[in-house]
């Protein structure tokens, strides 16, 4: 299945219903299909101008590794200069903290969404109840 418009909006939704549920800070959601390409992106209110940036990088390197962005944090740890590297290799556009979630379906990854805006756990719970909401897998790593 491919990740549509329509599909990627409703995790969005879900995604800043759970924030607004939860009293999280204001946040924004980016979904990007399995190329790694953006399908939608909304930045609530009040929510500060490099949040797009940080959540389409933490969710690209979701997809450019194959690992949710909270196993990327860890793997930075452990190997810092690898995970640099990769990093610089795609332009210093990937964020390794949690937040970037791979969407999956019938064990196949077709997506990712990146959530910023509260504490990295805090996103990453976001990312997950948009992505449960449309019946589909996440793997935050």
């Amino acid at each position: 299945m491919a990740l549509t418009l329509d599909t990627a909006q409703k995790m969005i939704a879900a995604a800043r219903a759970k924030g607004s549920e939860m009293g999280f800070n204001p946040l924004t959601v980016a979904v990007l299909d399995a190329g790694g390409h953006l399908v939608a992106l909304a930045r609530e209110d009040n929510s500060s101008t490099l949040r797009p940036d940080i959540a389409i990088g933490k969710a690209k390197g979701a997809i450019s590794m194959g690992i949710g962005s909270r196993a990327l944090g860890a793997r930075a740890e452990q190997q810092a200069y690898f995970v640099q590297s990769i990093n610089a290799l795609s332009n210093g556009s990937l964020v390794p903290v949690p937040g970037g979630v791979l969407v999956k379906e019938d064990g196949k990854i077709i997506g990712a969404v990146g959530v910023t805006g509260d504490n990295s756990d805090n996103d990453e719970i976001a990312a997950i109840a948009g992505i449960e909401a449309v019946g589909l897998v996440a793997d935050g790593g």
